[in-house]
């Protein structure tokens, strides 16, 4: 992958998410990295000798279409119905803002793609959040990333800064759902946010220092996400 003689330079979409924030101080801490782009709409607090966190109108991307020239995207942007307000923002950020960002980066060169997806999406599902996911899906498959890879994690688990009600019993009740869910259902799992985070930092790392790995398009589900995690 270009870039890789120096270290690469990653931009990370959804830097303050439960998964996102993650990713961000993992790769911070990588030697394979050089530097990290963040966009984010407010200041953070957090700082780095790697870490740029440029403020972005995400509603006009376009205008600093230069940020996106890096050799790796992680995106880990998402949001709720609730927290959006109604399906057409949901949409418009989970789904716009998710592809621009990706169809930026690949106009400015940018090599691979790794995209948090959920476990059961399909531009085809009648429930409209799997829906919109596997719209998304099917989108940036046809952005020509010479390595695309894509997780499709289960409930994520972690300490959210938000409270979502629904998703909070749902954390309660994963450590007797996950002994239930075996063979075809295993990918239904719950899931730690921080085991996700360390996949997609490992992911990206070894392309860094293996040029064999840096094409082809992956789907990963509940196993191979522990696996790359190293858990």
């Amino acid at each position: 992958m270009a870039g890789t003689e120096q270290g690469l330079t990653v931009l990370v979409l959804g830097a303050t998410g439960l998964t996102g924030s993650q990713v961000v101080r993992g790769l911070l801490e990588r030697a394979e990295v050089r530097r990290v782009v963040a966009p984010v709409r407010r200041e953070t607090g957090l700082s780095h000798t790697k870490l740029d966190q440029p403020l972005v109108d995400f509603d006009a991307m376009d205008s600093q279409a230069e940020l996106f020239a890096v050799d790796a995207i992680i995106c880990c942007l998402g949001t709720t119905i609730k927290k959006a307000g109604s399906q057409e923002q949901f949409r418009k950020v989970d789904y716009g803002y998710s592809l621009k960002a990706a169809e930026l980066g690949r106009l400015a060169g940018a090599r691979a793609l790794i995209l948090m997806s959920a476990v059961g999406t399909s531009a085809t599902s009648s429930i409209f959040y799997n829906r919109v996911k596997g719209e998304l899906e099917e989108a940036v498959r046809g952005l020509g990333y010479p390595y695309l890879s894509i997780y499709h994690p289960g409930l994520l688990l972690g300490q959210r800064q938000e409270q979502r009600t629904a998703e909070a019993l749902g954390i309660k009740a994963m450590p007797l759902l996950n002994r239930l869910l075996l063979g075809p259902l295993e990918p239904y799992r719950g899931i730690e946010a921080a085991t996700v985070a360390r996949a997609m930092v490992n992911e990206v790392c070894e392309l860094a220092v293996n040029a064999d790995r840096a094409s082809g398009q992956q789907d990963w589900t509940h196993r191979d996400i522990c696996r790359l995690a190293g858990d």
